[in-house]
Protein backbone atom coordinates (compact mmCIF):
# COMPACT_ATOMS: atom_id res chain seq x y z
CA UNK A 1 0.00 0.00 0.00
CA UNK A 2 1.31 3.41 -1.00
CA UNK A 3 1.68 5.83 1.90
CA UNK A 4 3.43 9.06 2.83
CA UNK A 5 6.42 7.26 4.33
CA UNK A 6 7.08 5.48 1.03
CA UNK A 7 6.83 8.76 -0.91
CA UNK A 8 9.26 10.44 1.48
CA UNK A 9 11.63 7.50 1.07
CA UNK A 10 11.40 7.82 -2.71
CA UNK A 11 12.06 11.55 -2.63
CA UNK A 12 15.27 10.83 -0.73
CA UNK A 13 16.72 9.03 -3.76
CA UNK A 14 19.25 10.94 -5.91
CA UNK A 15 17.57 13.09 -8.55
CA UNK A 16 14.05 12.70 -7.19
CA UNK A 17 12.30 15.99 -6.36
CA UNK A 18 8.85 17.22 -5.40
CA UNK A 19 8.72 19.21 -8.62
CA UNK A 20 9.61 16.18 -10.72
CA UNK A 21 7.03 14.10 -8.90
CA UNK A 22 4.35 16.75 -9.44
CA UNK A 23 5.17 16.81 -13.16
CA UNK A 24 4.93 13.02 -13.36
CA UNK A 25 1.56 13.14 -11.58
CA UNK A 26 0.30 16.01 -13.75
CA UNK A 27 -0.50 18.25 -10.77
CA UNK A 28 0.63 21.64 -9.51
CA UNK A 29 3.88 21.61 -7.45
CA UNK A 30 2.15 22.42 -4.16
CA UNK A 31 0.00 19.27 -4.38
CA UNK A 32 2.93 17.03 -3.42
CA UNK A 33 3.60 19.04 -0.26
CA UNK A 34 -0.10 18.83 0.61
CA UNK A 35 0.00 15.04 0.27
CA UNK A 36 3.07 14.81 2.49
CA UNK A 37 1.48 17.00 5.16
CA UNK A 38 -1.80 15.07 5.13
CA UNK A 39 -3.86 17.90 3.63
CA UNK A 40 -4.57 16.03 0.40
CA UNK A 41 -5.32 12.40 -0.38
CA UNK A 42 -3.67 10.47 -3.20
CA UNK A 43 -6.05 9.85 -6.08
CA UNK A 44 -6.27 6.38 -7.58
CA UNK A 45 -5.07 7.70 -10.96
CA UNK A 46 -1.93 9.12 -9.29
CA UNK A 47 -0.69 5.89 -7.69
CA UNK A 48 1.02 4.46 -10.78
CA UNK A 49 2.84 7.72 -11.73
CA UNK A 50 4.09 8.09 -8.14
CA UNK A 51 5.36 4.50 -8.00
CA UNK A 52 7.07 4.74 -11.39
CA UNK A 53 8.70 8.15 -10.86
CA UNK A 54 9.99 7.34 -7.39
CA UNK A 55 10.88 3.74 -8.39
CA UNK A 56 9.12 2.36 -5.33
CA UNK A 57 8.62 -0.99 -7.04
CA UNK A 58 12.30 -1.70 -7.77
CA UNK A 59 14.13 -4.44 -5.85
CA UNK A 60 17.89 -5.06 -6.21
CA UNK A 61 18.87 -8.50 -7.49
CA UNK A 62 21.66 -9.74 -5.23
CA UNK A 63 22.62 -12.72 -7.35
CA UNK A 64 21.31 -16.22 -7.89
CA UNK A 65 20.07 -18.73 -5.36
CA UNK A 66 20.58 -22.42 -6.02
CA UNK A 67 17.60 -24.73 -6.20
CA UNK A 68 20.12 -27.48 -6.89
CA UNK A 69 23.87 -26.95 -6.55
CA UNK A 70 25.36 -24.01 -4.65
CA UNK A 71 25.59 -20.72 -6.54
CA UNK A 72 28.31 -18.18 -7.30
CA UNK A 73 28.98 -15.35 -6.81
CA UNK A 74 29.14 -15.67 -3.07
CA UNK A 75 27.51 -13.04 -0.88
CA UNK A 76 30.71 -11.07 -0.35
CA UNK A 77 31.28 -10.71 -4.12
CA UNK A 78 28.01 -8.94 -4.82
CA UNK A 79 28.21 -5.11 -4.87
CA UNK A 80 25.98 -3.32 -2.30
CA UNK A 81 23.66 -2.03 -5.03
CA UNK A 82 23.19 -5.55 -6.41
CA UNK A 83 23.57 -6.96 -9.92
CA UNK A 84 20.57 -5.13 -11.36
CA UNK A 85 16.95 -4.57 -10.44
CA UNK A 86 13.58 -6.18 -10.98
CA UNK A 87 10.40 -4.11 -11.09
CA UNK A 88 7.44 -5.33 -9.10
CA UNK A 89 3.83 -4.67 -10.15
CA UNK A 90 3.30 -2.87 -6.80
CA UNK A 91 5.31 -0.81 -4.27
CA UNK A 92 7.51 -2.86 -1.98
CA UNK A 93 9.47 -2.33 1.22
CA UNK A 94 13.07 -1.13 0.95
CA UNK A 95 13.93 -3.93 3.39
CA UNK A 96 13.75 -6.48 0.56
CA UNK A 97 16.22 -7.94 -1.94
CA UNK A 98 15.78 -10.38 -4.80
CA UNK A 99 17.46 -13.54 -6.07
CA UNK A 100 17.08 -15.35 -9.37
CA UNK A 101 16.35 -19.06 -8.96
CA UNK A 102 18.87 -21.35 -10.67
CA UNK A 103 18.25 -25.08 -10.96
CA UNK A 104 15.25 -27.39 -11.01
CA UNK A 105 15.34 -29.21 -7.68
CA UNK A 106 12.39 -27.18 -6.38
CA UNK A 107 10.10 -27.98 -9.33
CA UNK A 108 7.15 -27.73 -9.70
CA UNK A 109 6.86 -24.79 -7.29
CA UNK A 110 9.96 -22.85 -8.39
CA UNK A 111 11.36 -22.92 -11.92
CA UNK A 112 14.76 -21.94 -13.25
CA UNK A 113 14.63 -18.17 -13.93
CA UNK A 114 11.94 -17.33 -11.37
CA UNK A 115 12.75 -14.49 -8.97
CA UNK A 116 12.14 -14.61 -5.24
CA UNK A 117 11.97 -11.45 -3.15
CA UNK A 118 13.11 -11.91 0.44
CA UNK A 119 13.66 -9.74 3.48
CA UNK A 120 17.22 -8.44 3.62
CA UNK A 121 17.62 -9.15 7.33
CA UNK A 122 16.55 -12.32 9.12
CA UNK A 123 13.50 -11.32 11.15
CA UNK A 124 12.73 -14.49 13.13
CA UNK A 125 14.65 -17.21 15.00
CA UNK A 126 15.74 -20.37 13.20
CA UNK A 127 13.13 -22.63 14.81
CA UNK A 128 10.27 -20.59 13.35
CA UNK A 129 11.38 -21.54 9.82
CA UNK A 130 11.20 -25.33 10.26
CA UNK A 131 9.10 -26.75 7.43
CA UNK A 132 9.27 -23.55 5.36
CA UNK A 133 10.99 -22.73 2.09
CA UNK A 134 13.51 -19.90 2.26
CA UNK A 135 16.68 -18.53 0.73
CA UNK A 136 19.56 -19.54 2.97
CA UNK A 137 23.29 -18.93 3.23
CA UNK A 138 25.40 -21.54 4.95
CA UNK A 139 28.21 -20.77 7.37
CA UNK A 140 30.51 -22.02 4.61
CA UNK A 141 29.11 -19.46 2.14
CA UNK A 142 26.92 -21.51 -0.21
CA UNK A 143 23.51 -20.10 -1.05
CA UNK A 144 20.38 -22.18 -1.67
CA UNK A 145 16.63 -22.11 -2.03
CA UNK A 146 15.50 -25.01 0.14
CA UNK A 147 13.00 -26.22 2.72
CA UNK A 148 14.47 -25.92 6.23
CA UNK A 149 14.06 -28.96 8.48
CA UNK A 150 15.16 -29.52 12.08
CA UNK A 151 18.63 -31.10 12.40
CA UNK A 152 20.12 -33.35 15.07
CA UNK A 153 20.86 -30.36 17.33
CA UNK A 154 19.51 -26.85 17.82
CA UNK A 155 22.26 -25.32 15.68
CA UNK A 156 22.04 -27.78 12.77
CA UNK A 157 19.46 -28.05 9.99
CA UNK A 158 18.67 -30.30 7.07
CA UNK A 159 17.87 -28.66 3.73
CA UNK A 160 15.43 -30.51 1.50
CA UNK A 161 14.15 -30.16 -2.06
CA UNK A 162 11.41 -31.75 -4.15
CA UNK A 163 13.85 -33.30 -6.63
CA UNK A 164 17.28 -33.55 -4.95
CA UNK A 165 18.99 -35.32 -2.09
CA UNK A 166 18.82 -33.50 1.25
CA UNK A 167 21.76 -31.53 2.59
CA UNK A 168 22.06 -32.72 6.16
CA UNK A 169 23.67 -31.35 9.30
CA UNK A 170 24.63 -27.85 8.17
CA UNK A 171 24.74 -24.50 10.00
CA UNK A 172 23.05 -21.42 8.57
CA UNK A 173 24.52 -17.93 8.46
CA UNK A 174 21.36 -16.23 7.19
CA UNK A 175 17.74 -17.00 6.33
CA UNK A 176 15.91 -14.88 3.77
CA UNK A 177 12.19 -15.07 4.44
CA UNK A 178 10.30 -15.16 1.12
CA UNK A 179 7.68 -12.45 0.73
CA UNK A 180 7.01 -12.53 -3.04
CA UNK A 181 7.68 -14.98 -5.88
CA UNK A 182 7.71 -13.79 -9.49
CA UNK A 183 7.46 -16.45 -12.22
CA UNK A 184 9.90 -16.06 -15.11
CA UNK A 185 7.13 -15.28 -17.62
CA UNK A 186 5.76 -12.47 -15.45
CA UNK A 187 9.24 -10.97 -15.08
CA UNK A 188 9.67 -10.91 -18.84
CA UNK A 189 6.33 -9.14 -19.25
CA UNK A 190 7.20 -6.59 -16.56
CA UNK A 191 10.57 -5.88 -18.17
CA UNK A 192 8.94 -5.49 -21.59
CA UNK A 193 6.46 -3.04 -20.10
CA UNK A 194 9.27 -1.08 -18.40
CA UNK A 195 11.22 -0.92 -21.68
CA UNK A 196 8.11 0.43 -23.41
CA UNK A 197 7.76 3.17 -20.79
CA UNK A 198 11.43 4.07 -21.21
CA UNK A 199 11.02 4.38 -24.99
CA UNK A 200 7.93 6.52 -24.51
CA UNK A 201 9.74 8.75 -22.01
CA UNK A 202 12.74 9.08 -24.32
CA UNK A 203 10.46 10.12 -27.18
CA UNK A 204 8.80 12.71 -24.94
CA UNK A 205 12.25 14.14 -24.10
CA UNK A 206 13.31 14.58 -27.70
CA UNK A 207 14.76 11.14 -28.29
CA UNK A 208 16.89 10.91 -25.17
CA UNK A 209 16.28 9.23 -21.84
CA UNK A 210 14.93 11.62 -19.17
CA UNK A 211 17.33 12.89 -16.53
CA UNK A 212 17.02 11.09 -13.21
Amino acid sequence: MLDVAMIERGLGKPGKTKGGLAQAMGVRPGAVSEILSGLRLIKASEITPIIEYLELNSVPIMGRVGAGASIEPEHEQVPPEGLGEVEMPFPISEETIAFEVAGDSMLPKYENGDVIVVYREQRHPLASFYGEEAAVRLKTGERYLKTIERGKSASLVNLTSFNAKPISGVKLEWIGEICVTLPRGQIERLRSKAAGRARKAAKAHGGRAPDK
